[in-house]
């Protein structure tokens, strides 16, 4: 696990330093490590490392995963993938943080679910900035409107934030295309209600994490950075 204990230092410096020159504190980014495709042994590395924030993109594999990997302190589980509404009763009772409530309808289902179970789940809006045909999410005139119609009916959840994905682009092209779309999340947010109402910004993934980090991002999504070279190890 050296390569693993190397990489996460190398990220964590990198994270840093980004914050730091964009006049923010290296401790306002919440490092979350995807476990998507990582082995178990990975998944022990991270949390011998010290880390906590574990994200996943199945609810399925969420909750076996949070029935397997305990710690102390507790691990904070993040479903950062799509989520189908007949995934939700399961998924709430072992997620920390929920990224991916995409439609108001799956936000209502959440609020009916977290009602009959006696929970109040933290989640942020995916917002689909970049009107990419291919990403789900509100787009931001849906996000206006939700917004308008206010929040009240939902009484049982806890929207914390924004969460979007940027389009894919090659190494020297990720400030022209993904700088834009983290600053139009973060512009969304401030007309929104601003950070009081909405503290978290989750955006930015292994290849773009430090514009996003430029922009505001409070949770970055990493999970290939962390890997690298271990597959043959």
């Amino acid at each position: 696990m050296d390569a693993l204990a190397a990489n996460l230092a190398a990220v964590r410096e990198r994270i840093a330093a980004a914050a730091t020159a964009a006049g923010r504190a290296p401790d306002a980014v919440t490092l979350i490590a995807v476990t998507k495709y990582a082995r178990d042994e990975w998944v022990r590395g991270l949390l011998d490392l010290g880390v906590r924030d574990l994200g996943e993109n199945r609810p399925q594999q969420l909750t076996e995963r949070a029935e397997t990997f305990t710690a102390q302190p507790p691990v904070r589980w993040h479903q950062i993938g799509q989520l189908q509404r007949n995934k939700v009763q399961k998924l709430l009772p072992a997620a920390f943080l929920t990224h991916s409530v995409d439609s108001e309808t799956l936000l209502a289902r959440i609020e009916r679910v977290a009602a009959e179970e006696g929970l109040v789940p933290a989640v942020l809006l995916q917002a689909n900035v970049s009107g990419e045909d291919s990403k789900s999410g509100f787009t931001p005139d849906a996000l206006r409107a939700l917004w308008d119609a206010g929040l009240d009916r939902f009484p049982h959840v806890r929207v914390r934030g924004l969460m979007t994905m940027a389009p894919a682009a090659a190494p020297d092209a990720v400030e022209a295309v993904a700088r834009p779309v983290f600053a139009g999340l973060r512009t969304l947010r401030d007309e929104l209600g601003g950070a009081e109402a909405l503290p978290m910004l989750s955006m930015g993934m292994s290849g773009d994490f430090e514009p996003a980090i430029a922009e505001g991002a409070t949770h970055v999504r990493l999970g290939s950075v962390l890997y690298a070279g271990l597959a043959e190890g």
